[in-house]
């Protein structure tokens, strides 16, 4: 018995080790997609705040922010404050049985946790991209990291007010993807849009960005990345129900992301009269934003469906957002916040133990945490180093301008 409990315990460390390296990877699809949507004078600027931002979560959530989250009063709302991430399970813990045996190493579920606040960083730097001081927007990631994300997120995943309620959101579509859409919004409302995207008259005016084809393949990194995203949030595969489970996580949340292409790119042909690119990329997150608060109830085809209407969703907060004047370079927001809401209205439809009302209170105040105290943060920031570039800088591009290089200087033309 003692050796089948340490197998187990094996088996589902390491599986939740590489679904954690899987969301890793996440990291590198939101960088190349975001490459690739900016301009190019922008692109080295951006890939700096990436990878920055990765290094200050890791940091932060190590410091502080895994303490904040998962060492806390059940049913609470103010965390327990605290450092680093706790002792290791012992092998006595392990082989004693029972339901309080813990089936997976602490440091593996810290590993899986970091990941995913990186993850709602990542939504950030899209949305507030090709006008935002590099420093600014690091001294942000502190503070998101460290301190905001971790708040929610003891409210819901760690056993606070909003786990008590009833609320579900199974891998994030709210937790994760809602909150960083919610810091996202706050930060395009304090810097306001980039020069020359909307016109005084109300006319908008594209900025394409400067390589779609490494936007796709930021968008298929993401894709991948999204199967250990959702799969590891099974927490164990070590028997055959939850092994049988992790199979139909993964089939549903590929399943959604199809169907978001399809639908997002049907809706585009339809009302632009072209197959435009940008929305399939962004119909395929949205149908993985909307599968992620419940990608194992739903049958294949049913979560098809709810990905279908994410992806219709997108396009649609897409040209709404722009017509209210938030710019948003890569359609974060959107695809993230707008979405990442759906996703979560959508679970009562296929979990029975789940309920409208739960759901909306527990996005309320996810909402109203993330945004009310980011943009205190962003205020903040602005007051005291500024969050914004100079005209002259934007225009020339804030790759020279913070980083001091360009991403493609063989290519460079002055004008």
């Amino acid at each position: 018995m003692n050796e089948l409990a340490e197998l187990s315990y094996a088996l589902d460390t390491f599986y939740f080790l590489i679904c954690g390296v899987l969301v890793m990877w996440m990291a590198a699809g939101f960088s190349m997609l975001e490459a690739g949507l900016v301009r190019s004078k922008n692109t080295a600027e951006i890939l700096t705040k990436n990878i920055a931002l990765f290094a200050i979560a890791c940091t932060m959530y190590l410091l502080v922010g895994y303490y904040l989250m998962y060492s806390s009063t059940e049913g609470g709302f103010i965390p327990n404050l605290g450092f680093l991430i706790g002792g290791e399970n012992s092998v006595d813990a392990v082989t004693a049985g029972g339901d309080d045996a813990p089936y997976y190493s602490m440091r593996a579920d810290y590993f899986f946790q970091v990941v995913f606040v990186a993850t709602a960083m990542s939504i950030v730097s899209g949305a507030v991209a090709e006008r935002m001081k590099l420093w600014a927007f690091l001294a942000f990631a502190v503070v998101m990291t460290g301190v905001i994300y971790p708040v929610s997120g003891y409210w819901t995943w760690g056993g606070g007010w909003i786990d008590a309620i009833g609320f579900s959101d199974f891998a994030g579509s709210g937790i994760v993807h809602m909150a960083g859409a919610a810091a996202a919004l706050a930060g395009v409302l304090v810097l306001g849009p980039r020069k020359g995207k909307y016109g005084s008259d109300g006319s908008i005016r594209a900025i394409p960005g400067a390589n779609l084809p490494l936007a796709t393949l930021g968008t298929f990194i993401l894709w991948m990345g999204w199967f250990g995203f959702n799969g590891g949030s099974e927490l164990k595969m070590s028997d055959v129900d939850s092994a049988n489970n992790v199979a139909q996580v993964m089939v549903n949340t590929n399943a959604a992301a199809a169907g978001g292409v399809i639908a997002a790119l049907i809706l585009a042909k339809l009302w632009f009269r072209k197959a435009d690119l940008t929305m399939a990329l962004n119909g395929a997150l949205a149908g993985l934003v909307a599968i992620t608060a419940e990608p194992l109830e739903p049958s294949a085809f049913g979560a098809m469906l709810i990905g279908m209407v994410g992806g219709l969703i997108v396009v649609l907060s897409i040209v709404m957002l722009d017509k209210l004047k938030l710019d948003d370079p890569v359609g974060a927001i959107s695809v993230h916040g707008v979405v990442g809401i759906w996703g979560c209205l959508a679970v009562p439809l296929s979990n029975g133990d789940a309920t409208f009302g739960a759901q909306i209170i527990g996005m309320v105040g996810i909402f109203a945490w993330v945004f009310l105290a980011s943009l205190v943060v962003w205020l903040v920031l602005k007051a005291i180093m500024g969050i914004r570039v100079s005209e002259e800088e934007e225009y020339e591009g804030v790759d020279i301008a913070e980083c001091g290089l360009e991403a493609y200087p063989e290519f460079s033309v002055k004008k």
